[in-house]
């Protein structure tokens, strides 16, 4: 197990019966190093007595509020400034939903709300509790905002069910604070990236896209945000759930994609433009929507801004990575979409089969830069995507010394 040697945990305590588990967690954590801090909710005293936690950790523990006593100690600001993580263990489903919608009547809830640090929550509840869709919609809704949710398991519940809702274990909880804390090779990196189609409007209810579903641009981002990159995901209309994590820059438009790119692009180290983005836009979009008058109808286009080639010309331009999305001549397109756009790597798909490409979840590249290339074999776009992020590092080291 890493250590967690001079990190500062504040492991908030709620009410369920998982709450005498983090006795265990709390022992777990000071001795891989970490200086801990509880606070618990009131219900959570009706489970276990604060006195455990404060033998243990050799700290009082914090319940209310307003404290008498915060003046002689931490108030509710003090210790939010004062850890590295906020972990709650177990988090209830109705603590979930009250940290959701925002609540904070409880000292544990402000803690949450007052902290710049991460947030991570280990749901514990029954197993139809957890299946409920409020519950899911909460979590999801957590994760969004990047809170970190680890777990549950699932197994045999103290009520007797059998399914998902358990508390992880504590070994497993002290193990997910250590990878944390453990800098990934992006540590530090500012990683800007695009996904997903553009729209190009026609008229009020119309436009102009392609077969996009964002699926490689996002497993992207996913991957770097486990090396530890600073991620901005500028996105076109896609139907996933942005990874937790991100910094998410919606869009619609090649317009609005180029706009969103360009405020961050000259602060980026990485950009990684993944997004299908169209070639071409009307020239005037209608105000109302075009009724059908004749047998056939013209559309005048014109070309959109190369956002690829924008980035890539800038005076502090990021380490700029490409993708070809081709039908034919694969290699011959994107070494000379390589050269044309002055890249430092550009990763070619097929699209056009039912295997890889466009709406599926797998894919295959072959990766170019000047004087080098490699095959990512067909794979799942999330292994495909950590294969890429892998290249992307080496390549950006190489370039860096």
């Amino acid at each position: 197990m890493q250590t967690l040697a001079n990190k500062k945990i504040l492991l908030g305590i709620t009410g369920g019966i998982a709450a005498y588990k983090a006795a265990e967690l709390l022992r777990l954590l000071i001795k891989a190093g970490a200086e801990v801090r509880v606070v618990m909710t009131p219900s959570a005293q009706e489970f276990v007595q604060p006195l455990t936690y404060q033998a243990l950790s050799g700290h009082r523990v914090y319940i209310d509020l307003f404290d008498a006593e915060a003046e002689s100690a931490m108030d509710h600001i003090e210790l939010a400034r004062w850890c590295d993580l906020l972990l709650v263990a177990p988090a209830s489903a109705n603590f979930l939903g009250k940290l959701n919608a925002g609540y904070a009547d409880n000292l544990l809830l402000t803690l949450c709300l007052a902290s710049k640090q991460p947030v991570a929550v280990a749901p514990a509840m029954n197993q139809q509790m957890f299946a409920n869709a409020a519950t899911e919609d909460n979590i999801n809704q957590l994760k969004a905002r990047r809170v970190l949710v680890w777990g549950p398991a699932e197994g045999e519940q103290a009520c007797g069910d059998v399914g998902p809702g358990r508390m992880l274990e504590p070994e497993q909880l002290v193990n997910n604070v250590a990878q944390y804390f453990i800098p990934g090779k992006l540590d530090g990196v500012e990683l800007l990236l695009t996904a997903g189609p553009t729209r190009e409007a026609i008229d009020p209810v119309r436009y102009i896209s392609n077969r996009s579903s964002g699926k490689m641009g996002y497993a992207l981002a996913e991957a770097a945000l486990k090396e530890g990159a600073s991620v901005t995901l500028v996105s076109g209309p896609v139907a996933l759930p942005a990874p937790q994590g991100v910094q998410l820059v919606a869009v619609e438009s090649a317009q609005q994609m180029y706009d969103a790119v360009m405020q961050q692009a000259s602060t980026s180290d990485i950009f990684i433009a993944c997004a299908a983005v169209a070639d071409y836009r009307v020239d005037q979009a209608a105000d109302h929507k075009l009724k059908k008058s004749t047998d056939s109808m013209s559309l005048q286009l014109v070309r959109n801004v190369d956002i690829l080639a924008a980035v890539s010309a800038l005076e502090r331009r990021p380490f700029c990575v490409g993708f070809a999305a081709e039908t034919r001549q694969l290699e011959k397109y994107a070494l000379g979409k390589l050269e044309q756009k002055n890249l430092d790597m550009i990763a070619a798909n097929q699209v056009g089969d039912s295997n890889s490409g466009f709406e599926v979840d797998s894919n295959q590249l072959e990766v170019f830069w000047p004087g080098g290339r490699q095959s990512i074999e067909h794979a799942t776009k999330t292994d495909i995507a950590k294969q890429l992020i892998d290249l992307i590092i080496e390549r950006y080291t190489c370039a860096r010394r």
